[in-house]
């Protein structure tokens, strides 16, 4: 018997209903990735499947005494719980007594101890010493510590410790939404591993085309409100599916001529209405009726970037180039690359290893601490920030586009702003609806629709990839590469990376920026590897919760070496840093509630830069402060 059934669902929020009697069984132990376009409701269904969503209509069937987990899309703000509380909140009653009990063993008080026995008494007849077990272990086994609250982990360790959570009830059945959204490369290879372990089925929605190859073992399609599955890799579904859409060509063309003929024919003259068949004007009425219900495929994303004139051969030359906010505080030392007219290239490193900063250099928004950093001349810059702080949420589509122009020339050619969206898949209607309804795929097309609308001879895109579908995304590179100007991308998408760029920068976090030739897969092969495949420790350090976090703080390792005798300046040094780490953790916390806040893109677009360069900078200079801190702490040891 089947794990989970999905029978004739069908389910409509507009005039084209997202699910129309749609249908799916997933074994046990099957891992089942669900794609589609974006606005075809597939985190819709994952909600249906949960039991957030009630369909209008059809069934969902689990299996008796199945267990069914998800794994969140969106990470939580201000969560200041302990990763034990979260962990055991997947339990309700058991948890929230266990969460109390450990309270309460940190009270003295004779009330407290009154009450802590009445939670023990209770935790005993609900066998929660074994459920207490059972968290300890997964949080071991995950290298969570189990006291650190969710709000001071970065976004890795936090989809850390909620799949812990997830996974800690033993469910059969687990469900995740794009869980490799803001993940760095290195919590996307934990995650994989982790997820591999997993004995029960997995369903899950990604568009990270390197994670979906190494997890499926079957794709599933939500296409115009029906589930279609594929019994094959991602590959093979590939292949399959441009074979189903040319078929479907083929006999659409063939229904389309055989009803134009039967119209031909029923408008023939007075002998041929004599001898008219009744049936077979039947059958064209029905014909008739078969192509209105018809639902097109919706069109591909059409799009081209606005050339601007060439810039300089040279775009950007640095020569023992560093910057850092104080001088024990390098961010980027001794930077030594040439950028030419035409590169692609690409940035990669751990949350927090400061890419963007690295990006600013290059663009000379910020000036070098040390070193020299030449620019190059005619250099047009458009920008994709990954907080798409360039969209105002208050304005609609195309007030956000237009700036109050009807029409905006495109490579010589003037097109009207409504037209102009269109070729994004922005229909009039959606395109008069305010920004802040989209979805996160309707947010990155719109800011292409904006970067690509301005004449540009350098891109440089944060993190383009999140959120947008794969056709979109394909689309995106295609141009990317045929564009003739230079070209910047961070990104974690890893197959992105190897499809655009020509060569990477890889940032270390201690400051280095090492230049290989090729893509991800080849720094790979170059022997390229993240601090954090070699690092052993627990999670540290404020991260911002868009999530940009910071590295796992290193367990101190045994050593034989006789220890380094700190100066006098130095321990004085180490004395006063943690008073400055907490100074800055509280700045950062105070900027984050800031620009998370529902109102904080509404304002004024030089205020919102403002506080989002404010957040970077302060951000480096804690990461910089604390790897002070653990430097002279392993001296003092």
């Amino acid at each position: 018997m089947p794990l989970l059934t999905l029978d004739n669902l069908s389910l409509a929020f507009g005039l084209q209903p997202l699910l129309d009697q749609a249908s799916l069984t997933i074994e046990s132990g099957e891992r089942v990735c669900l794609l589609g376009r974006n606005g075809e409701g597939k985190s819709t269904l994952l909600k249906i499947v949960s039991g957030e969503v009630t369909p209008d209509g059809g069934t969902v069937r689990l299996d008796d005494g199945a267990v069914l987990a998800v794994l969140p899309q969106n990470l939580p703000a201000q969560d200041r719980r302990s990763a034990y509380e979260v962990v055991a909140s997947a339990f309700p009653e058991t948890g929230s007594l266990l969460s109390q009990f450990h309270a309460l063993s940190q009270s003295a008080d004779e009330q407290s101890l009154e009450q802590l026995m009445k939670v023990q008494e209770r935790l005993e007849a609900l066998d929660g010493w074994r459920l207490d077990q059972k968290v300890t272990a997964i949080l071991a086994q995950y290298r969570i510590d189990p006291d650190q609250t969710l709000d001071t982990l970065s976004g890795g360790w936090q989809r850390r410790v909620l799949l812990a959570r997830a996974l800690v009830g033993e469910p059969d059945i687990l469900l995740l939404d794009e869980p490799t959204n803001h993940l760095d490369v290195p919590a996307i290879a934990w995650l994989e591993e982790a997820l591999g372990q997993f004995r029960g089925a997995l369903l899950f929605v990604s568009h990270d085309r390197a994670f979906i190859r190494s997890m499926a073992t079957r794709i599933v399609e939500l296409d115009r409100g029906h589930l279609i599955s594929f019994a094959a890799n991602y590959d093979r579904y590939l292949e399959l599916k441009e074979k189903a859409l040319e078929e479907e060509d083929r006999q659409n063309a063939l229904f389309d001529k055989r009803l134009k003929q039967e119209e031909v024919w029923i408008r023939q003259g007075i002998k041929a209405r004599r001898t008219r068949n009744m049936g077979r004007v039947r059958a064209l009425k029905a014909m008739r009726e078969e192509r209105q219900q018809r639902r097109e495929r919706g069109g591909t994303a059409v799009f081209a970037v606005e050339d601007a004139a060439r810039s300089g051969k040279l775009v950007v030359e640095t020569l023992e180039a560093g910057f850092g906010y104080s001088q024990d505080q390098a961010i980027i030392e001794d930077l030594n690359i040439t950028v030419m007219r035409g590169d692609k290239i690409g940035l990669i490193g751990e949350n927090g290893t400061g890419k963007t900063t690295l990006v600013r250099l290059l663009l000379g928004e910020l000036e070098a601490t040390e070193g020299s950093i030449r620019l190059g001349t005619n250099r047009e810059v458009a920008y994709f920030d990954q907080l798409r702080a360039e969209l105002d949420l208050s304005l609609n589509a195309l007030d956000n586009l237009a700036e109050g122009r009807e029409f905006i020339d495109i490579n010589g050619q003037s097109k009207h702003v409504l037209g102009y969206l269109q070729e994004f898949l922005f229909s009039p209607e959606r395109a008069r609806s305010p920004v802040s309804v989209f979805s996160g795929g309707e947010r990155a097309r719109l800011l292409l629709a904006k970067l690509f609308s301005k004449p540009a001879n350098i891109l440089v895109l944060d993190e383009p990839t999140n959120d947008l579908d794969v056709e979109t995304l394909e689309l995106l590179e295609s141009q990317l590469v045929e564009f003739a100007g230079t070209v910047v991308v961070i990104s974690h998408d890893r197959e992105f990376l190897d499809n655009v760029v020509t060569d990477t920068l890889f940032l270390n976090g201690s400051g280095k920026v090492a230049n290989y030739v090729g893509g991800y897969s080849d720094w790979r092969r170059q022997g390229g590897r993240f601090p954090a495949e070699e690092r052993v420790g627990k999670p540290s350090g404020k991260a911002s919760k868009s999530g940009a976090g910071k590295a796992a703080k290193p367990q101190k390792q045994p050593t034989s070496q006789k220890p380094v005798k700190l100066s006098y300046k130095l321990k004085l040094e180490l004395e006063q840093l943690p008073g400055k780490i907490e100074v800055l953790e509280q700045d950062v916390a105070q900027l984050q509630t800031e620009v998370t806040a529902t109102d904080f893109y509404s304002r004024p677009s030089g205020e919102v830069t403002a506080a989002l360069d404010k957040l970077a900078e302060i951000e480096a200079r804690l990461e910089q402060t604390m790897e002070r801190w653990m430097a002279l702490t392993e001296q003092a040891t």
